[in-house]
């Protein structure tokens, strides 16, 4: 049997309690308590009784269960219907469903594109401020 980490998936059921920096490869489902950081390429499955104290770095996360951090994933973020979460969120793809209690801010960028100025919607003319020149004298 030829089994390589990054395709592991692995279980941390709700007895298990952490204080410190939570990191690895493959694919986690994390159903207990932690009191620090989660670092990872891989996926976060958070279950329904996970309690997390602190930021969370992956390449996707499943949110279940009360999160009090930061949550930022390179691919996607899907925020299931009672999770709870009191932070900020960035990510390329964002989900959330019905009954979430979210309270934070969001950056969701599919195209990693930097914001530039508004455009001028046809018809209107763009909003750009008038030359001193081109200003008529009052007298």
């Amino acid at each position: 049997m030829n089994t390589t980490p990054s395709n592991s998936k692995n279980v941390l059921g709700s007895d298990v309690e952490i204080k410190g920096t939570l990191r690895f490869t493959g694919e986690l489902t994390f159903e207990g308590k932690l009191d620090g950081e989660i670092h990872t390429d891989g996926i976060l499955n958070l279950g329904d009784s996970a309690v997390i104290t602190g930021n969370i770095n992956a390449q996707s996360v499943v949110v279940r269960g009360k999160i009090n951090g930061n949550i930022s994933a390179k691919e996607k973020i899907e925020i299931k219907a009672k999770a709870e979460l009191f932070g900020d969120i960035r990510a390329t793809k964002l989900v959330v469903e019905e009954g979430v209690t979210f309270v934070g801010k969001t950056e969701v960028n599919p195209n990693k594109v930097t914001p530039t100025a508004p455009v001028a919607r046809p018809g209107e003319a763009a909003k750009t401020p008038m030359p001193e020149a081109a200003k008529p004298a009052l007298r």
